[in-house]
Parts: structure tokens; C-alpha cells; sequence
């Protein structure tokens, strides 16, 4: 097993949008950054585009709703870097835009919390061990204001009119893992947040989506490089709290 002298990210989705950006967006702050995605060749092909620009990074294989995958794709991060530093959740799926609640089937919500909040919390319990070995690590989970109760509760909110159920509740689970983890790990130097993004130009997103992903991702970046008495157990975006 070689330890890396450098911090070891790893960022999942990183084949496309956000994730592709938050990885570049790593990799110039100098960090090795391990590229997730569940199609090797597109997760290939991600990092090619990044390494052709001078940025220290690698691929792998995670399918973040099957366990053997990721605990494959950890033994061999341990393998070759041994060490991981910084975990960002930014996989997800949003597949239920048409349905409302008392349409929503449930393999729909099923599919939907494997991907969006299940995922994160199997990847983080295996990557928390590897982070406690240095006492050091920054966990940034990518969730949305469409999974804060304060908002789904609120008629004056902008995105009132939008249903996906499976959506909202996946993000809403998502911040109670990022909640009930940062409580865990406090006292350990393992920092948990997440961020809302905002609406943004990717394939999820849209064409007429008011953020880049370069815009988008500087509040994850921000949060998987925080210093050591920076915020836990929060829910951002531009960098500021927000309700739950």
C-alpha cells in the first residue's frame, strides 16, 4: 500500500456537470482527485479531459447503490493512495419530475432514495475509517432546497409548482444523514455538511437553468476544503446556512 502525500478527494458523478467541475475545481487546489461514475468508459473518458490539463486525477468504478461496488472501489483507493481525505455525494437522479405524491409508485421512490441518500451514507461509512486513520476529512453532501421541510412547507417558495416526490424526500433524508453523521463525528477533525447548488445548466438541470456548473460548485468546493474549526452538521448554499 503507497500513502500519498497529498489529499486524496473522491468525487462521485464526477463524469459529467457538477461533479466533473468539482473535481477540476479540486484538482487546481492541488488535491488528488479519484473521478466516480457507473460508466467506466464516460468515467474514462472524464478524467482523460482533466489529466490533458495538468490536474492529478483518476478514475473509478463506483455504482453508489451497490455496496460491493464502492467497498470494491475503496480497497482500491486504499491500494493506491491509502489514504482518503475528502468524500462529496454529488450522484444523484431525479426521475419522478411529472409526479405527485399520490401518484408516485414506489420503485420510483425506491430507485430514487438508492441513489440520492442510501449511496452517500453507505460511501460515507466506508470512507469515515479511512479518514479517522489521519484524523482529518471533509464530507459535502449535494442536496437542494427542494428537500428543505422549511420550503416544501412554504406556498410563497419559488419551487411550489415543482412535485417530484421521490426527489424532495430523497434530499430531505440526505440532510438528516448529513445532520445525524456530523453529530457522530464530532471532536474528530471529520467535518459534514451540505450544500444546495442551485438550479444549474447540466443534463438534470436543463438549458434554462440561471447557474453554471463553474458557479455552482464553488460552495462544495469551499465546503470540501474547510479549515479544521470550520462549520459541521450545516446546510448551505453561496456559502451561507440555510433552513432545513
Amino acid at each position: 500500500m503507497k500513502t500519498s502525500d497529498k489529499r486524496v478527494a473522491l468525487v462521485t458523478g464526477a463524469n459529467r456537470g457538477i461533479g466533473f467541475e468539482i473535481a477540476r475545481q479540486l484538482g487546481l487546489k492541488t488535491f488528488r482527485v479519484v473521478m466516480a461514475a457507473r460508466d467506466e468508459k464516460k468515467g474514462t473518458a472524464a478524467s482523460a479531459r482533466l489529466a490533458e490539463q495538468g490536474l492529478d486525477v483518476y478514475n473509478t468504478l463506483i455504482d453508489v447503490t451497490d455496496a460491493i461496488s464502492i467497498q470494491a472501489a475503496l480497497g482500491r483507493i486504499v491500494d493506491t493512495f491509502g489514504r482518503l481525505d475528502v468524500l462529496v455525494n454529488n450522484a444523484g437522479i431525479q426521475i419522478d419530475g411529472e409526479t405527485d405524491i399520490m401518484t408516485l409508485a414506489r420503485d420510483t421512490l425506491l430507485r430514487t432514495l438508492e441513489t440520492n441518500a442510501f449511496g452517500p451514507l453507505l460511501l460515507s461509512q466506508a470512507c469515515v475509517p479511512l479518514m479517522k486513520k489521519n484524523r482529518y476529512g471533509r464530507i459535502v453532501n449535494l442536496s437542494s432546497t427542494m428537500g428543505a421541510l422549511n420550503d416544501i412547507t412554504n406556498p410563497e417558495s419559488k419551487y411550489t409548482g415543482i412535485h417530484s416526490p421521490a426527489y424532495r424526500m430523497s434530499k430531505t433524508l440526505l440532510n438528516a444523514v448529513t445532520a445525524l453523521l456530523a453529530k457522530e463525528l464530532r471532536g474528530s477533525n471529520i467535518l459534514v455538511n451540505s450544500v444546495c447548488p442551485g438550479w444549474v445548466r447540466t443534463d438534470m438541470g436543463g438549458p434554462r437553468a440561471p447557474f453554471s456548473p463553474e458557479e455552482a460548485s464553488a460552495t462544495p468546493v469551499w465546503l470540501a476544503t474547510l479549515p479544521d474549526d470550520g462549520p459541521t452538521g450545516g446546510f448551505f448554499r453561496d456559502r451561507q446556512p440555510i433552513p432545513w
